[in-house]
């Protein structure tokens, strides 16, 4: 029995140790560690900074502003802004509390804050409409809800896999971050303040690159702001709260009439590998595939010039592979030319 607890607090004084020197050592990487630096420059919208990127030349053609997903940031938009700036201005952003932007700590802020906030980052950076919106995943939410507040400034919009507003009442998924993720994520935010995800990082784990086409540094920089800041894992968990709310804001949107609208479709949504995982959940992944293919039909169906390009790709890669990108910024530069040429 002695030995026993002899052991016992033998193991409890090495996990206490253990402790001890983890948060010293990620105590340390905070202090001494480079921060990660953002690729834009840090705008104040009514006391709170907003990264934004600003690329290319104010020409004919209208101004395109890209809005990234919910688990998205400006560095994911990197070949659709490079094969985009050398024919128009180009702008991509981090909303409120995402990534390099600081988040203003408003409580119970409408689906509408956001676009609000981004019609005010555009007068304060001096850019002026017209506009086309380009969004990915739930970009095209925030899209919908600009256009609608703002619908003289806006010339055409641009769904990239774009989520719909039904899209929690129709799919298997109901939700953006599932319950235990989101546990996790919480985990994940505390560990990242203490320094400790960056030190494993730096000593251990050196993740392998899984840009998915981004170029590497490109990749790698977005990382490392996942490793040394808990506020992304935060702004995942307040963007899980307010999705449902931006998804009825954008369903209550009014119809695009003829405004010009793209709509790229990813095929792969249900990867063959996660195919199994889908079924022993109960879960045809082949009828949830349709199922958003017949809501991406109806955000092309949302305007009388609507069009619809099915893509060989994933959600993510449509926008990560430059091949994907390629074939999305030429419509894109197509539709901007058919809309700059207009009387």
């Amino acid at each position: 029995m002695k030995l026993i607890l002899k052991i016992g607090k033998f193991l409890g004084k090495l996990i206490v140790g253990i402790l001890i020197l983890l948060l010293f050592l990620g105590g340390c990487y905070r202090i001494f560690s480079p921060k990660p630096v953002p690729s834009g420059k840090l705008v104040n919208v009514d006391g709170t900074n907003i990264h934004v990127r600003v690329e290319g030349e104010k020409k004919k053609l209208p101004t395109v502003i890209i809005e990234a997903g919910a688990h998205s940031n400006t560095d994911m938009l990197h070949w659709i802004a490079q094969g985009l700036k050398d024919n128009t201005r180009v702008i991509r952003y981090d909303r409120d509390g995402k990534w390099f932007s600081e988040s203003s700590h408003i409580e119970g802020r409408a689906p509408e804050f956001y676009a609000r906030q981004l019609h005010e980052l555009l007068e304060k950076i001096g850019e002026k409409p017209p506009y086309i919106l380009v969004g990915h995943s739930m970009g095209g939410p925030y899209s919908r809800i600009f256009r609608d507040l703002y619908p003289n400034e806006v010339k055409g919009i641009v769904f990239i896999d774009s989520s719909h507003p039904e899209q929690w009442n129709r799919l298997a998924q109901k939700e953006l971050v599932p319950k235990g993720q989101a546990k996790l994520l919480k985990i994940g935010s505390i560990l990242a303040d203490l320094g400790i995800l960056g030190i494993y990082n730096k000593t251990l784990g050196k993740a392998p690159y899984q840009g998915d086409g981004l170029p590497k540094e490109v990749y790698r920089r977005s990382q490392s702001l996942i490793y040394n800041s808990g506020d992304v894992y935060n702004m995942f968990l307040r963007e899980n709260e307010l999705t449902n709310e931006v998804l009825k804001r954008a369903g209550r949107a009014k119809k695009l009439d003829s405004l010009p609208v793209l709509v790229f479709t990813a095929t792969e949504q249900y990867k063959e590998s996660q195919k199994e995982k889908y079924r022993k959940a109960g879960i045809d992944p082949e009828k949830q595939l349709q199922l958003w293919f017949g809501m991406q039909k109806e955000l092309k169906e949302l305007s009388s010039q609507g069009k619809q390009i099915i893509m060989n790709a994933s959600h993510g890669s449509i926008i990560t592979k430059k091949t994907n990108a390629d074939v999305i910024n030429k419509e894109i530069l197509l539709l901007s030319a058919n809309i700059g040429t207009e009387k």
